[in-house]
């Protein structure tokens, strides 16, 4: 066999494990490097924190949201309440101012009219206080011949609220009678009321001193 028949080497170099007899390849495969972490996790958490961080701000608007609209709703309440009060009050002293000059107003002829327009404005006490001494109040007001006619009449609330109220009212009068021997004769009524909300409407409930001339 000339040389040029000779086989030629195999280009891939083989070892021999001594201890195995088993051949190893040359190529010796890299392992990998266990002091370089994982990227994936690294580049994950810039995310993670924009979601977390998104998340935060999404609740702390809910909660600035939820505050805001109790707030107005609070407010809102509360304006109600104020203008329910206001609405009382300047109800009750209207009908207090209104019904001082009825208690003051009356005529010895034709005091049927007088009765039906004070008792229309009263409840509780003082309706069945009048309705009770209305009798003599007639007989007195009839032998008298009474004539009372009104002046000036101021009257303020002390107290209210938005079922009850406080009233006092000062009406200047002028009283012509027998007494008088039929000359009219001014004088002054001091009264106080205490009213009550009935429904829509605000009646007297007790009356001091109505008929007491001063």
């Amino acid at each position: 066999m000339t040389t040029d028949e000779q086989p030629k080497a195999d280009t891939e170099r083989e070892d021999i494990d001594l201890a195995t007899g088993e051949a190893v390849g040359s190529e010796i495969s890299t392992p990998p490097r266990t002091d370089q972490a994982d990227p994936t996790p690294s580049r994950a958490l810039p995310s993670i924190r924009r979601r977390l961080t998104s998340g935060r701000t999404v609740t702390a608007i809910s909660v600035v949201a939820l505050v805001a609209v109790g707030v107005a709703a609070y407010s809102a309440v509360d304006n109600h309440r104020i203008r329910s009060r206001e609405d009382a009050r300047a109800a009750a002293q209207h009908a207090a101012c209104a019904y001082a000059p009825v208690l003051a107003r009356y005529d010895a002829k034709d005091l049927d009219t007088y009765f039906a327009a004070v008792l229309a404005g009263a409840t509780g006490a003082w309706k069945t206080e009048f309705d009770a001494t209305s009798k003599d109040l007639r007989d007195v007001l009839t032998q008298g011949q009474v004539v009372s006619t009104v002046g000036t009449v101021r009257c303020a609330l002390e107290s209210a609220d938005e079922t009850t109220a406080r009233a006092v009212a000062v009406i200047n009068q002028t009283i012509t009678s027998l007494g008088t021997q039929g000359t009219p004769t001014p004088g002054q009524l001091a009264v106080t009321m205490t009213l009550r909300r009935d429904a829509d409407r605000w009646l007297v409930s007790e009356v001091g001193s109505p008929l007491l001339a001063h």
